[in-house]
């Protein structure tokens, strides 16, 4: 029993500490060794089915992660073998660009190769369709189960399964390198990867459908990840994949004020601060200071605007004046309708409702099919006394919404404005 620990604490425990943990890396390395995105992902599943029995009856090794890959590794040995055909094999390697290692890999703690990053900018590919890209990076470097990543996104298992199917052979077909993209593209592509990421942390932020309003996995996922980024890029990470964590740890620290007791919306000049995550908070200041000094990147304005918001201690505090400057610059940077919406708001907050009323009717055309445009006319027109004009606002709104815990609060506002 060599190499074994000799008390035996919880196996599930130990074996899903180190999924959760370590599943990434795992695949991340195995895809290396053995070029084959399927294989990686079987012969991991297999090694901790494995794990089960053998850690049950032989205790928990001193090297979990190594034991595992090692079995892994063995077990994806096993299937190359069972393809039959030679110039199946062939056919593969050549259009992947990926050739299987003969190395026998060494196993000390800190000395297994991590091969994320590579994974991270493969599964983050443009070649990829942008939902590809989400649920591959989720499955792959996230070790959510298939039916996790249908439940997050509201479609049926067999469809986020052929989506991750169809992506796997994007990668094959189309000769998508596994490796960090050379220093000339590695600007653009890191860009991807965290748009994929903030992508991922605004569907469990404010989901686009469904009865709940806020899905925690998601957000939880997504900050793990932006963490990872930043820790694989160390010691100079890119000034925006830092700005990109501060942002969602600033949205995520207001998560359980968000909601009331029924799981209905509370907006933020009603919550509790009280029942902000401080400590968030608090982590995540110094990272926007870093990413400022790093350049005024999209994700560092955004990040500076949520720092304004949660620095203060009461609604009536916020520097609404400096918000609206950074949404100045942030307009300039990224001019978008939403962000002009974003902008009007915090006008209206700084000066008056009538002051952003000009401003928002000018994003109709482009916001019309918008439901959180209506919501914002509909509040503004409300602050101002038009509740006629309101009432129309936010029937459009709710003509649009698709999320149930938004259509409940948007409907409680209707009923606020008539008469």
């Amino acid at each position: 029993m060599s190499g074994m620990v000799n008390t035996q604490p919880d196996v599930a425990q130990a074996i899903a500490s180190v999924y959760r943990a370590d599943w990434g890396r795992i695949v991340a390395i195995l895809i290396r060794l053995m070029g084959d995105f399927d294989i990686a992902e079987e012969a991991a599943q297999e090694a901790f089915a494995a794990a089960v029995n053998q850690w049950q009856t032989n205790g928990i090794p001193a090297l979990p992660r190594a034991w595992i890959i090692r079995t892994a590794r063995y077990k994806a040995i096993d299937r190359l073998r069972r393809r039959t055909r030679l110039t199946e094999k062939l056919e593969w390697y050549a259009a992947s660009g990926l050739i299987p290692s003969s190395e026998e890999p060494t196993y000390d703690s800190d000395e297994i190769p991590d091969d994320r990053l590579r994974l991270i900018f493969t599964c983050c590919h443009p070649a990829l369709a942008i939902e590809a890209q989400v649920a591959l990076t989720l499955r792959m470097l996230g070790g959510l189960e298939t039916d996790e990543i249908a439940r997050a996104f509201l479609v049926p298992t067999a469809t986020m399964a052929q989506r991750l199917v169809r992506a796997k052979r994007k990668i094959r077909d189309a000769g998508i390198p596994y490796k960090v993209p050379d220093v000339t593209a590695l600007a653009s592509r890191i860009d991807a990867v965290l748009t994929v990421i903030y992508l991922i942390f605004n569907e469990g932020y404010a989901a686009t459908k469904g009865e709940t309003m806020v899905r925690a996995n998601l957000c939880t996922e997504a900050i793990r990840l932006g963490q990872l980024v930043r820790q694989l890029m160390a010691p100079t990470p890119p000034s925006e994949a830092t700005a990109l964590v501060a942002l969602m740890l600033l949205h995520d620290s207001r998560r359980d004020a968000r909601l009331d007791e029924a799981g209905d919306l509370i907006l933020l000049e009603d919550q509790d601060r009280s029942r902000w995550n401080h400590q968030q908070i608090a982590e995540a200041l110094p990272l926007v200071e870093e990413a400022l000094r790093g350049g005024t990147g999209t994700f560092a304005l955004q990040a500076a605007i949520a720092a304004l918001h949660c620095q203060a201690a009461r609604a009536e505090e916020t520097d609404w004046a400096q918000i609206v400057q950074l949404y100045d610059v942030l307009e300039r940077l990224q001019p978008s309708p939403i962000v002009s919406l974003n902008r009007a708001v915090a006008i209206a907050m700084a000066d008056r409702p009538q002051a952003a009323l000009g401003l928002i009717d000018g994003l109709a055309t482009e916001l019309d099919n918008y439901h959180l445009f209506h919501a914002s006319r509909a509040d503004l027109l409300r602050r101002v006394g038009a509740f006629k004009e309101a009432t129309q606002s936010y029937r459009r709104a709710l003509e649009l919404v698709t999320n149930e815990s938004e259509r409940r609060f948007l409907e409680r506002k209707l009923r606020d404005v008539q008469p």
